[in-house]
């Protein structure tokens, strides 16, 4: 809770005027306890994951031209039905485990020093912490996500989140409750290095998600704004994880490229890529491979 009784007190306090931005968050939350501050982010990702998914949901049954192309693996549909069991399984985890261990880590977040008063940080600084969590969750979950594809870690944990061989915005989450505590530690472990302001971590964990619904998403638009992040992996680079399955060692980092190919855990997507980059242009320029034409063989597909 802000220790300012008005605007006024701040202003004398930090001695200039308050910015619009800090004006807005003394309005909001200088009644609020710091508390259901943090509860913020339960609504947040149980808001974005209801939502950001209904755009792929609509594009996965109508088929629409000229969306329908980027679609990752064009051979694998979901019904509207199968979908919706997926995000009821989703909501299920999300009551039962997500939002009760966000209600008990609270003390957690103070401990590490997530603030709530004013000032607020600049963007340059907002910018700077999200970087460090992204990249100290990435490297994190790269090492956990391979330990799951042990034989022990895949059959009693991770074959869950596997069910989707063709993944969709919904499944991003969907996975057995031990796999959704273990993956919450990267994901803590960035604000606790680099504590900094709640919005900052109400950011982080909006963009999490929505990163993990894009990488999710089953397709590949060229337009995306994420092709211009470097080492960005996206859509692609996850899809190719589920569409070997559960022998896969390809293709574990969570966001960026960099950790699969510093370890060879890439030589196979890009192999893949690579022939099929080949056949396609050699249906382009009416050549035949083995017989068959390249939309005869395509059964998973790059841009």
């Amino acid at each position: 809770m802000i220790p300012y009784q008005s605007l006024h007190d701040a202003e004398i306090s930090l001695g200039r005027n308050l910015t619009f931005a800090e004006t807005l968050w003394f309005n909001y939350s200088a009644t609020k306890s710091d508390y259901f501050l943090f509860c913020h982010n339960i609504l947040f990702p149980f808001l974005i994951f209801s939502l950001v998914p209904l755009p792929l949901v609509f594009l996965e049954i109508k088929r629409l031209y000229p969306f329908d192309e980027y679609k990752i693996q064009p051979k694998v549909r979901l019904s509207l039905h199968e979908m919706l069991n997926c995000y009821k399984d989703v909501l299920k985890m999300f009551f039962l485990v997500v939002g009760p261990l966000q209600l008990i880590s609270y003390p957690s977040i103070k401990m590490i020093g997530i603030r709530t008063g004013l000032p607020l940080p600049s963007g340059f600084e907002i910018l700077s912490q999200l970087l460090v969590y992204f990249l100290v969750e990435d490297y994190t979950n790269y090492w956990i996500h391979r330990f799951l594809h042990n034989k022990w870690g895949y059959e009693k944990i991770h074959r869950v989140h596997h069910e989707y061989q063709a993944p969709i915005g919904f499944a991003a989450p969907y996975a057995h409750w031990a796999e959704i505590l273990i993956l919450g530690i990267p994901s803590f472990l960035g604000p606790a290095m680099v504590p900094g302001h709640m919005i900052t971590f109400w950011l982080w964990i909006a963009l999490r998600q929505v990163e993990a619904i894009d990488t999710h998403s089953g397709y590949d638009f060229p337009w995306n704004p994420t092709k211009y992040i470097p080492f960005y992996g996206g859509a692609e680079h996850h899809d190719y994880h589920h569409y070997v399955g559960g022998q896969s060692q390809s293709n574990f980092a969570s966001v960026f490229t960099y950790c699969d190919y510093i370890y060879g855990t890439d030589k196979g997507f890009r192999y893949q890529k690579k022939i099929l980059q080949k056949l396609k242009e050699d249906s382009t320029n009416g050549a035949a491979q083995n017989g068959r034409s390249y939309s005869e063989q395509e059964n998973y597909k790059f841009e």
